[in-house]
């Protein structure tokens, strides 16, 4: 008996190579292998993110702190005296206020989207190849963008109440009448005394500024690089061919053009995040002594209410530091290319929303 076992198992490990061997003469990868290369991106996504993200935290922490704050009681004026203040007042942990959280929510933000761009690619695809003549298309760039905008959407989706509790944490300051000591005890907390559906507020507005931002991001990126190779201006531009910076660059001009338009709903995304905190009043207008609650009873109440009592520019708080964010990302990513050639074969396609 022990003979048959040992012949047992034998062919059974001569039959699993012989299947891994198959896999790979069709350029397949085997599950083990795939397992592996998924995990290796995820990992190299989470640390390149993280990376650049808290390279860039005391921008983000203050393009939300100007995206909220009372309009007549302004204790942030502009990028530089904004950093001044937060750490003359704060220090320098204040810099860094709700960078955990961010850093938190890649990894299993990248999951989602690695999986939900695969699927979603899979379901266009098919559709593509019911229409007549077209069985045997492949993804053309506008259908992975669609595929990628999908992806991106339902990973928000998936991690956005990590992003919203972010949004109280950031604006918290070391006099606040009440203080979330993490990411999990401000998820409880929220769901405890706002419940579950407040861990979503400003989710409509984030979802609608998927299109402006995919659709211009794209346009522009695709103008810009056709311009480029036809024009061929400054020598950009070798044998019809752009260098990975060039198109690097164009991909920040597209983003940040993209990011432009769709600013104003990001705007609203943070102060519907707001309302229903109960200590939000205080907290958004610092020493004042106007603590009216915060109350939106929607996106559209949200924006009618923002351009009228502050006017349109409001829409636009903080978008000097979210641009030098930007910036920083874009050179981050020229970098860290190691950590991040895993991550961009799947979130090159799939953009990133929030």
């Amino acid at each position: 008996m022990a003979s048959e076992d040992v012949v047992g198992k034998t062919s059974e490990r001569y039959r699993i190579l012989a299947e891994e061997a198959k896999l790979a003469r069709q350029n397949v990868k085997a599950p083990g292998e795939m397992i592996l290369s998924i995990c290796k991106s995820l990992v190299a996504g989470g640390v390149a993110g993280g990376v650049s993200r808290t390279a860039v935290a005391p921008l983000e922490r203050l393009k939300i702190l100007l995206q909220v704050q009372n309009s007549h009681n302004i204790k942030y004026n502009g990028t530089i005296q904004g950093l001044k203040y937060i750490w003359k007042t704060e220090g320098f942990r204040g810099m860094f206020k709700g960078n955990g959280a961010n850093c938190a929510r890649i990894v299993p933000n990248s999951a989602v989207k690695f999986f939900s761009y695969e699927q979603a690619s899979k379901g266009i695809l098919w559709l593509y190849q019911q229409q007549p003549g077209k069985e045997d298309a492949e993804l053309t760039p506008l259908l992975r963008l669609g595929a990628g905008a999908c992806a991106g959407i339902i990973a928000m989706s998936a991690t956005y109440p990590m992003d919203m509790v972010r949004g109280r944490l950031t604006v918290q300051t070391g006099s606040s009448p009440y203080q979330y000591r993490g990411v999990f005890h401000a998820l409880s907390t929220v769901y405890r005394q706002e419940g579950f559906r407040a861990l979503y507020k400003g989710w409509l507005p984030s979802v609608i500024g998927v299109v402006p931002y995919v659709g211009l991001n794209f346009g522009v990126y695709e103008s810009l690089k056709d311009w480029l190779v036809k024009e061929r201006p400054f020598g950009l531009v070798e044998d019809s061919e752009l260098s990975v910076t060039t198109r690097l660059a164009c991909g920040a001009v597209a983003g940040m053009t993209g990011q432009t338009v769709a600013y104003p709903l990001d705007v609203i995304r943070r102060r519907m995040q707001m309302v229903g905190w109960k200590d939000a009043a205080s907290i958004v207008a610092g020493d004042g002594k106007s603590k009216v609650p915060l109350e939106y009873s929607g996106m559209v109440d949200a924006f009618r209410k923002t351009v009228r009592y502050e006017g349109f520019g409001a829409l636009y708080k903080g978008l000097v530091p979210n641009s030098v964010k930007e910036l920083n990302m874009l050179w981050s990513r020229l970098h860290l290319p190691a950590l991040l050639v895993q991550m961009n074969q799947t979130s090159a396609e799939c953009p990133n929303v929030l």
